[in-house]
């Protein structure tokens, strides 16, 4: 596969999702610049975590107005892969491209630990090969990452298989208690209904190195990249 790495200014995670896809799983990467246009044939399009514009307004919120999201909006609206991370999918969501929004976690702080997720179906390429319900520990790192849509997006989200993963335990029961920020249902990510946008608040590229001690967010790279067709 050949990857897009969209770098805004203020964006702080663009080398570290570049790194594990071009040096841990060995696919061609390219770095994309904001005010570019040109996706240059990329298969799968990165918008990556950090605070694009210092997250003034809102967080996404002026990143959505770069050059280049016109041609990603483009790409995704015809089927191209389109994968946000934390500030990517708050990206996303600003553009349109997935419902929803991400307000500010319900205790009013940035949170920046290790968390416990459980993949909530097998229906995309990104969660095909990961064992649904399993806990998966990936960080986390966010100041608005409480998910929010109202009851008839969720009521679509759910009944179309679109909610990747929820906050979960170490037994990936998903309980109130381990809900980090307040999100609606205990969600952690999510994609559209043709399921070629991901997004997802919790960082897998910082959990895919041996290095770290941790390879949890490698699955979700592995099933991605294995289960892509040309």
């Amino acid at each position: 596969m050949k990857f897009g790495v969209v770098t805004f200014p203020g964006s702080n995670c663009d080398h570290d999702m570049y790194y594990v896809l071009k040096h841990i799983e060995k696919q061609e990467v390219v770095n994309l610049w904001h005010k570019e246009s040109d996706l240059q044939n990329c298969d799968m399009i990165v918008l990556p975590g950090g605070f694009s514009y210092g997250d003034y307004l809102r967080s996404g919120a002026i990143a959505k107005l770069s050059p280049i999201m016109n041609s990603v909006i483009d790409f995704a609206k015809k089927g191209g892969l389109v994968l946000g991370v934390c500030n990517g999918f708050q990206i996303l969501c600003e553009s349109g491209l997935l419902e929803g929004t991400l307000l500010h976690n319900n205790n009013q702080k940035f949170i920046c630990h290790n968390q416990f997720i459980a993949p909530q179906t097998n229906s995309t390429i990104f969660t095909k090969d990961v064992e649904k319900g399993k806990a998966l520990n990936i960080p986390i790192a966010h100041g608005e990452g409480r998910y929010f849509a109202y009851e008839d997006t969720l009521k679509k989200l759910n009944d179309n298989e679109q909610i990747l993963f929820r906050y979960c335990n170490e037994k990936g029961e998903i309980l109130p208690e381990c809900n980090p920020n307040g999100s609606v249902e205990n969600i952690a990510g999510i994609t559209n209904k043709g399921k070629n946008v991901f997004g997802m608040m919790p960082h897998p590229e910082r959990c895919a190195d041996t290095e770290l001690g941790n390879t949890d967010g490698k699955s979700l790279f592995d099933s991605l990249i294995k289960n892509f067709v040309k």
